[in-house]
């Protein structure tokens, strides 16, 4: 497990400071990450703003009025020695419907071929998965997912589409994801899901959090055409 003298710190701007915990997306790092953003919320710290985790590190933005990355980094190296005293907080296991194919997933049959893999092969292989929400970025919502089994493993488009629809179920690299929003996207698109990924108005405004594991479940296309919106 790594310890605290293999952390590295690194100014991002004059009021933000990145940790890395590890250079490789392992579930270990992941967990370290985790505990880390855990220990902080319990401890808040005078002059923290935002905590931004990502695979292997946390951005930290601070008030350079009240603390400067020198003060920040030692105080981070505390929390660090006491990160394997933080429990994990309990995993939520998260199903999420999706209609695969057709207007739904227009890269469906494309990466099938990419991978000499059957429609029905790719489906089977892409919702027998558990994945991990390692962070929320790009847009309110947007969780990066990883554990996307080897055989998907696909690059982004080459170019990007203008307009990616509500709730479009994509992979990219290693990633799965859902676009929360109608936004530009270069991922590769499956399906679609009826369900809203964020919604202002509901307590837990993101459908997922950090550390959630994830299920994708087929769904036909007149259950996704007669289902409601889950709040």
């Amino acid at each position: 497990m790594p310890t605290t003298a293999a952390a590295r710190f690194q100014p991002a701007s004059d009021q933000s400071l990145i940790v890395y915990l590890g250079e490789k997306i392992t579930l270990d790092i992941h967990e370290r990450v985790v505990k880390l953003v855990r220990l902080m919320e319990s401890k808040p710290l005078s002059g923290v703003r935002n905590l931004h985790p990502a695979y292997c590190s946390l951005l930290v933005q601070f008030d350079p009025f009240t603390l400067s990355h020198e003060k920040l980094e030692a105080i981070l190296r505390e929390y660090l020695d006491d990160l394997d005293e933080v429990p994990l907080p309990e995993v939520r296991h998260i199903e999420v419907p999706v209609c695969y194919g057709g207007e739904f997933g227009p890269d469906l049959n494309d990466v099938a071929g990419l991978h000499g893999l059957s429609v029905r092969a790719v489906i089977e292989l892409h919702s027998s998965a558990t994945y991990i929400v390692y962070f929320l970025g790009f847009v309110p919502g947007f969780a990066y997912l990883g554990g996307l089994p080897e055989g998907l493993e696909t690059p982004r488009l080459p170019t990007p589409r203008r307009r990616v629809p509500r709730g479009s179920v994509g992979i990219a690299g290693k990633q799965a994801g859902v676009y929360p929003f109608a936004t530009p996207g270069g991922w590769r698109l499956l399906g679609r899901t009826p369900v809203a990924m964020f919604q202002p108005d509901r307590q837990h405004m993101s459908l997922l959090s950090l550390g959630d594991r994830v299920r994708f479940v087929p769904i036909s296309e007149e259950e996704f055409r007669t289902r409601t919106t889950v709040v």
